[in-house]
């Protein structure tokens, strides 16, 4: 699978994580100090698809009127169900860039296509919040919306598959 970063460009090092089966990727994220074991919380892993759910209703409510809150809701959604799919598997990210770190580790099970999504939603929604307001146009934000409502049905079919 590939994400890119920041600048749009491929790491080398992200690369190899999302060539190699979860299990080889885990190990190199954890190497890397962006994720962390943790005892498997079922409880905490409901809990964190309910917020995804709760975002996603959320974000679907504010499309027609604010573009930014209903990207960055949108956003927030796949990020929680990110959350989760890491804790199922006995994980929470770890380190200064923690929304960098749960889509390197979902990257590890999703599709590349979706991986990608995620992580240019990730991105978007930093200029969003940090940089400029009004930097999601009604289509990006409905986009979101429509990526976070099928993300995290995604994200919550593969938690219950474990």
């Amino acid at each position: 699978m590939r994400v890119e970063n920041d600048e749009g460009h491929q790491n080398p090092r992200q690369k190899k994580a999302q060539s190699l089966r979860p299990t080889e990727g885990l190990r190199l994220l954890e190497k890397e100090g962006l994720i962390r074991k943790i005892p498997v919380d079922r409880k905490r892993v409901a809990d964190l698809l309910a917020l995804a759910r709760r975002d996603v209703a959320t974000s679907r409510t504010l499309v027609a009127g604010s573009h930014d809150w209903a990207y960055t809701i949108a956003y927030n959604a796949v990020l929680q169900a990110g959350r989760a799919l890491m804790t199922v598997h006995g994980y929470r990210p770890d380190g200064p860039n923690q929304h960098i770190s749960v889509v390197k580790f979902a990257a590890l099970y999703l599709e590349e296509k979706d991986a990608l999504v995620f992580d240019r939603m990730r991105r978007k929604r930093h200029t969003s919040v940090y940089d400029a307001a009004g930097a999601v146009s009604a289509a990006e934000a409905k986009f979101a919306v429509e990526q976070a409502e099928r993300l995290v049905s995604v994200i919550e079919a593969l938690t219950n598959a474990d």
